[in-house]
């Protein structure tokens, strides 16, 4: 291939729907891949300025919200809009060198250019979809480079390169994932509802972790809810995984269900996608979607996305 023809990489979002928090102790999750992902784009010289590494970052709008340069060969940050995401993409270029010392030193310069297709607060996985697209470009273990950075468990990376859902468990801490033909019957009853209110992986494990309240029953109970969220063929069925696997996290977590806390008159289940508190929640509702969409609008939480919407049309359909 031409050196200064340009490659491109697309990861996928992720949203895990059973095991949050517990699938660091080896619990049995679900995760699904979602519609939106982050594009990653490199070119070469001679349209890229030898010894620099230039790295650009673009939101959903299409503004740029991160424009830093690294030297190369060293890929040390060199100037940038934004200190702090600049030395925290730094750290993830040194982790890459460990993994291959002479990734740098080979390459005469690039420039780098990532498109989100989903707003960043929303919680997707900005982070995890960089990950596997840097990982992919530069043919490294993605999971180590996750370890030797941010941390957590590993599953949006496997939905990075999924093409659909997932069963994913850490087997004596090494990850291991299967795709699933996951589609239930009742997805048009589903709905993802965004909270506002970002939460960070990094604290959300770290309040678990903390907890120190972990035990073996609570591994197999969360697989075993997994394994019947599979087999649950009517939305009454799901309702009782979800109130069952929210009760036993919020009893280990000390946390208020999201349903409890904003939404206590509302007809459905609702489940916490992620790390509590924050980002998406899941939504049941037998009701029409009109009434659903109002329900969550009067209360002023105006993303609410269908199955569809999210995971997008399966094909044939």
């Amino acid at each position: 291939m031409d050196p200064t023809f340009p490659t491109h990489y697309r990861a996928h979002g992720k949203l895990m729907f059973t095991g949050e928090y517990a699938v660091l102790d080896g619990a049995l999750a679900l995760a699904l891949p979602t519609r939106f992902g982050q594009e990653l784009e490199v070119i070469y010289p001679p349209q890229a300025q030898e010894g620099w590494l230039s790295w650009q970052s673009y939101d959903a709008d299409g503004n740029c919200w991160f424009d830093a340069i690294y030297l190369l060969p060293e890929a040390t940050y060199e100037e940038g809009l934004d200190d702090v995401a600049g030395h925290k993409l730094e750290a993830l270029l040194h982790a890459v060198q460990r993994q291959r010392p002479h990734v740098w030193s080979n390459m005469k310069g690039a420039a780098v250019t990532t498109r989100l297709d989903f707003p960043r607060q929303w919680g997707l996985g900005t982070s995890s979809t960089l990950i596997a697209n840097m990982a992919n470009w530069l043919q490294v273990d993605a999971y180590k480079l996750l370890h030797d950075t941010f941390g957590g468990s590993g599953y949006d990376l496997a939905c990075a390169n999924a093409d659909g859902p997932i069963l994913y468990q850490l087997i004596g801490g090494i990850p291991h994932h299967v795709e699933f033909p996951y589609l239930p019957a009742y997805r048009h009853q589903l709905y993802f509802v965004y909270l506002g209110k970002k939460q960070s992986s990094q604290d959300a494990i770290r309040h678990y972790l903390e907890g120190g309240e972990r035990v073996a029953p609570l591994i197999t109970a969360i697989s075993a809810i997994t394994a019947q969220w599979l087999a649950a063929r009517t939305l009454a069925e799901l309702a009782d995984c979800i109130r069952r696997h929210e009760n036993i996290l919020a009893d280990i977590l000390h946390l208020p269900r999201a349903k409890t806390l904003y939404f206590p008159d509302f007809w459905g289940e609702i489940k916490s996608l992620g790390a509590w508190g924050g980002d998406f929640v899941l939504v049941t509702s037998e009701r029409p979607p009109e009434e659903t969409r109002a329900y969550f609008n009067d209360k002023g939480y105006d993303v609410v996305l269908t199955y569809d919407d999210m995971m997008g049309t399966p094909p044939g359909l």
